[in-house]
């Protein structure tokens, strides 16, 4: 029977798992990538670019997906002949690729848990630039620094509202959008003409922003993310922009003062808020997923806040809804966040990454709008506040008043 695209693709990615963890292959001089990449993702909405430095480590091949000020780790790169397989750090996900000559990949961009999303890429060694090279660069009709008021059109014709904010040098452009479960990380990009073009890569997400202004004063145009799915968004300026307040979103039902729920740990073994180890103590529940990049900027958060304060009568529960049912697998992808992050708080396994399951597992909320959601439990073991989403240190003044708010909401419970 002749094999679908979806068998051969699967085929590729069972050999690629065997070949990445033989520790016995190892990269000989002439597989180096060592160098500054330019990757391309091949979405239905064009080209999402990102930039990588790979370098090498103690003989290990590491690399770094940049985006604006960031650089996010990929510590276990491996390859044997022509093929390239990058493990995405804690996301279940990987660039699969084969090289051609010594500068040129090309390959797919694979979540082993949805094969059939693989976006094609292709990657070409010693370029630097985001969208435009130098040479190929137009001068930008507009400078569109500041704030803006922006509102998406998903493919129903459902609307959300978000925040723009972006920073420009020249053509260079950075910046990001604030909605109200959470931001889109880290955007880089170029302005062209009349025309802003911004892109991300965290391991786990691709997404695509392009848009026109005639003016410079308003925009409008389509968000790409992964392979195909599309929305349209519009934005004018405004300083003051802005969104619902957070702690507003997500609240307890009438009738409710406290949470509760019995969820097994990493290993197996049933955990309350009611037993022993909680009693007396302030507690942040944070509703979390290994695959949700807001929920990964939140853990680095939460992970060294705790480690400089775990002497204190606060305890930290992170509740992962994950993308499979199948515990182990849930317990694996946990694990790897742990690791990654230094996180020394209690994970328990919830279920599944499902908005209404989330709701079912904690039936006194009004409903779970996001991943990540952050909940204050006081001493007695009442809910004090319910923070929907979160604006990670892509956003700027938006996380760091996220801190303030936080240390003073802890500094208030503990003081109680």
């Amino acid at each position: 029977m002749e094999m679908t695209i979806k068998n051969i693709l699967m085929a590729l990615i069972a050999a690629t798992l065997l070949l990445a963890c033989d520790s016995s292959q190892e990269n000989s001089p002439e597989q180096n990538l060592a160098g500054t990449w330019r990757f391309v993702l091949h979405s239905d909405g064009g080209a999402m670019p990102f930039n990588m430095e790979v370098f090498e480590e103690n003989g290990q091949l590491k690399a770094f997906i940049r985006n604006g000020e960031e650089k996010l780790l990929l510590d276990s790169i491996q390859t044997k002949g022509d093929s390239v397989i990058m493990p995405l750090h804690i996301f279940d996900a990987a660039l699969l690729g084969k090289r051609h000559g010594s500068d040129t990949l090309e390959g797919q961009f694979v979540k082993f848990y949805a094969p059939d999303k693989a976006v094609p890429f292709t990657a070409v060694r010693g370029q630097n630039y985001r969208f435009f090279p130098d040479s190929m660069s137009v001068a930008p009709a507009f400078d569109f620094s500041g704030k803006w008021e922006v509102t998406f059109t998903e493919p129903d014709g459902s609307t959300y509202p978000a925040v723009g904010i972006f920073q420009q040098s020249g053509n260079a452009v950075t910046g990001t959008f604030l909605t109200e479960t959470g931001d889109y990380r880290y955007l880089e990009g170029n302005a062209a003409g009349k025309a802003l073009y911004l892109s991300a890569f965290d391991g786990n997400h691709a997404f695509l922003f392009v848009a026109t202004s005639e003016d410079g004063t308003q925009l409008k145009g389509d968000f790409w993310s992964g392979k195909d799915y599309h929305e349209t968004w519009t934005a004018i300026r405004n300083d003051s922009a802005a969104l619902r307040n957070p702690y507003e979103l997500t609240y307890l039902k009438e009738g409710y003062d406290k949470i509760d729920f019995t969820l097994p740990d990493l290993d197996s073994n049933l955990v309350s808020l009611s037993d022993p180890r909680y009693q007396g103590k302030v507690v942040i529940l944070q509703l979390f997923g290994s695959w949700c990049p807001n929920c990964m900027d939140e853990t680095a958060f939460l992970a060294d806040w705790y480690r400089k304060n775990k002497d204190k009568d606060i305890a930290i529960i992170a509740l992962a809804f994950e993308r499979k049912p199948d515990f182990q697998y849930a317990k694996r992808m946990v694990e790897r966040v742990k690791k990654r992050f230094g996180a020394d708080y209690d994970f328990l396994i919830a279920g599944t990454n499902d908005k209404g399951e989330a709701a079912r597992v904690l039936p006194m909320l009004n409903h779970v709008m996001s991943f990540p959601t952050t909940i204050f439990i006081d001493k007695q073991g009442k809910v004090r506040k319910i923070h929907t989403g979160f604006y990670g240190p892509g956003t700027g003044e938006y996380y760091e008043r996220w801190r303030e708010e936080f240390n003073a909401t802890i500094s208030e419970l503990l003081n109680e």
